[in-house]
């Protein structure tokens, strides 16, 4: 019995290091971030897209482009060959729901190939970064962080509209 404990864990143990770099720990963390603010954009109704709680708030429709922004800009800037383009970003603003949870779908997927295709090894350049010098490591920590305080900005929408938010998801 001792013996078949062991091997269980020396085999479990293999397998998971092979499954949990940090690069494959983010992935499956932002597929399910993905579900999650998605969930979070179709429960809200299109007439209520533009509600903000104050005056200084961004409205739900351009919280959801502000995420969108930063995920293109921090995806294209650090784990791709392209040139982000800020302007680009104002051109063909999503004017429906559909259209909103569309494009921001399409950020995610974009986002999830890039790291996808990033070298494992790459994680550990340094880049420039307004805030100082970062390991790629740390922009992907900080596109999640992105999102999970956003998405908890949409959450009190919801609520302030009497409208139940989805089940929580943090994995």
């Amino acid at each position: 019995m001792n013996r078949l404990l062991i091997v269980f864990f020396l085999i479990s143990g293999s397998i998971m290091s092979q499954q949990f770099t940090p690069k494959d720990a983010f992935l499956e963390k932002w597929k399910n971030s993905q579900e999650y603010l998605l969930k979070i954009a179709e429960q809200m109704p299109e007439d209520k897209y533009d509600f903000k709680p104050t005056e200084r708030e961004m409205d739900f429709k351009n919280q959801l482009l502000h995420i969108r922004g930063n995920m293109l800009w921090l995806g294209t800037t650090h784990f791709s060959e392209e040139k982000f383009d800020k302007n680009a970003l104002k051109e063909n603003l999503p004017e429906t729901k559909s259209e909103t949870i569309k494009t921001l779908k399409e950020a995610f997927e974009y986002v999830y190939t890039q790291v996808q295709n990033t070298d494992d090894d790459d994680f550990k350049i340094e880049v420039d970064f307004f805030a100082g010098h970062k390991s790629k490591l740390q922009i992907l920590n900080l596109l999640q962080d992105h999102v999970t305080h956003h998405r908890g900005q949409l959450i009190v929408y919801l609520n302030l509209n009497g409208i139940e938010p989805p089940r929580y998801v943090g994995w």
